[in-house]
């Protein structure tokens, strides 16, 4: 069973969780769940970013002490993954001694294996607290960073701990160009290119007499730069450096915000190589959620609340919009009308019904068992949507995969009203009648299993209805590709996506 180690990035301990935040989240998640699917040994860490100056911030606008301020933090931030139905299989905080084990000893590597890519100067430059990082010219526009342009850049003149970054770009370059570290999506990868064909600068790597971070080795008056320091939580995770921690490194995907691409494909990676460790194999970087063309963001404020849209029609249906119409490639809107009318056509009217009626008429015709049936056009249908799901889901193609889906629950109604089984009932034709609901029923199957990367919860609600057994994302995906389910006795139907009054 191959191994399959995906992480996301580690969310700053700066204030709540926003839609952006959980459209990386649950696309990690829907990835970790179709790799289970077909059989991978899935590993998928999920945690939080703790060492920053604005989690300082944070903490003493709250009146409480940095630790306390985090404690609270990771608790609110996991207990919103946990309610977006995320199944990862770690969580990492980097104020956890495992973290900062690893981040002394990939400094001690790097200072033994490549000495000279660290050194000691000063430096003076423009500050963002927001990303904690100090900025260059073509990051900054009209005096502002361009990922915040709320926050004032702060002058700061010190002397850091130094890493030479410039020394890795020729090499950056030819690993991604070849494919042997890949970058995705491609307009991703054209981005980091530019950015490497540009020079690298040398980076700072260590901040000078602030008490809330991992000591740098040999240096007590100096911490790690938090960039420096949350990138090796990856991993930290494995159980760098005590034996056996290459049963999960390499990772095999990072998901990433497009925002923070040049700290994953071009810090991240220099280091490793200056440790001389292996790479991740790829980094995917998203897009953003925006709301009316402005990137949702903790700093700037935002006009939707996680809470509100889980709540406005549950996590499985956000799960959904986000995934749908959001996407997980280029930038997506966030609208109340947009996801009202997704909820109604394509879960309630769409997926809601189909499963209400098939079942109906296998409770009504059939007593609730799954008859024997030959092939139908169904059938053909469900293994081209299933073809083209699993194009989509390999090449990380989200919106992709969830698209086939639904071309299979489009077949599947279409296929109800031109068959109409109560007519077949009617007139006695009983084998017509059996290919019919027998039909449906693998229709069904199928679509638990192709819809549990992106509404588990209904998914399996589905899967329980159809008299299935265990969790559906537990099945061998050789029962995908030909659904048995004749002999099975269903349950009665449940409403899987109410219609609430104002929609």
């Amino acid at each position: 069973m191959p191994k399959f180690y995906l992480t996301t990035a580690i969310d700053y301990s700066n204030g709540d969780p926003h839609l952006g935040h959980a459209l990386e989240k649950v696309g990690a998640d829907a990835i970790a769940r179709y790799r289970r699917l077909r059989g991978d040994q899935v590993h998928f860490l999920m945690g939080m970013d703790e060492h920053s100056q604005s989690v300082l911030q944070a903490a003493a606008r709250a009146d409480v002490s940095p630790q306390v301020w985090v404690d609270r933090m990771a608790t609110r931030f996991r207990e919103f993954w946990q309610r977006l139905e995320c199944s990862n299989d770690d969580w990492i905080r980097t104020t956890e001694p495992r973290h900062a084990r690893s981040v002394t000893e990939l400094l001690r590597r790097i200072q033994q294996r490549s000495s000279d890519d660290l050194y000691v100067a000063e430096y003076e430059g423009l500050y963002c607290t927001g990303c904690e990082e100090f900025k260059q010219e073509s990051q900054i526009v009209n005096g502002h960073c361009i990922e915040h342009p709320t926050l004032e850049l702060i002058p700061t003149r010190e002397r850091n701990h130094f890493f030479r970054l410039s020394r890795y770009g020729t090499r950056l370059q030819e690993l991604i160009t070849s494919g042997q570290f890949r970058v995705e999506p491609a307009i991703r990868r054209n981005e980091v290119l530019r950015l490497l064909e540009s020079g690298l600068q040398d980076i700072s790597v260590s901040r000078l007499r602030q008490s809330w971070g991992i000591p740098f080795p040999g240096d007590p008056e100096q911490t790690v730069y938090v960039w420096f320091d949350a990138l090796i939580n990856y991993l930290s995770a494995t159980g760098f450096p005590e034996p056996g921690y290459e049963r999960l490194w390499p990772a095999d995907l990072h998901v990433v915000g497009k925002g923070i691409t040049r700290f994953h494909c071009v810090i991240w990676p220099a280091m490793l190589l200056a440790a001389q460790l292996e790479l991740p194999r790829e980094v995917w970087a998203h897009g953003y959620v925006q709301w009316e063309g402005t990137k949702m963001s903790k700093t700037a404020g935002t006009v939707v609340t996680l809470d509100e849209a889980i709540e406005r029609h549950g996590p499985d249906a956000l799960r959904y919009f986000l995934l749908r119409e959001v996407g997980f490639e280029a930038d997506g809107n966030f609208t109340w009308e947009r996801f009202d009318e997704r909820y109604t056509a394509d879960l309630a009217d769409g997926l809601g019904n189909l499963v209400s009626r098939s079942l109906a008429m296998l409770m009504k015709y059939r007593q609730g068992v799954v008859p024997t049936g030959g092939p139908a056009p169904l059938d053909e249908s469900g293994r081209k949507a299933l073809d083209a799901y699993t194009g989509a889901m390999e090449a990380l193609d989200l919106r992709g995969g969830v698209e086939a889906t639904w071309s299979l629950v489009s077949a599947a109604n279409l296929f109800v009203q031109q068959t109409a089984p109560w007519v077949l009932a009617k007139a006695g034709k009983d084998v017509e009648l059996d290919q019919a609901l027998s039909a449906l029923a693998r229709a069904l199957f199928r679509l638990a299993a192709m819809a549990s990367p992106f509404i588990p919860g209904k998914a399996q609600a589905v899967w329980t209805m159809l008299g299935l057994e265990a969790e559906v994302g537990a099945l061998e995906w050789s029962a995908v590709e030909q659904p048995r389910v004749s002999g099975r006795t269903v349950r009665p139907p449940e409403v899987l996506f109410p219609k609430p009054a104002t929609v």
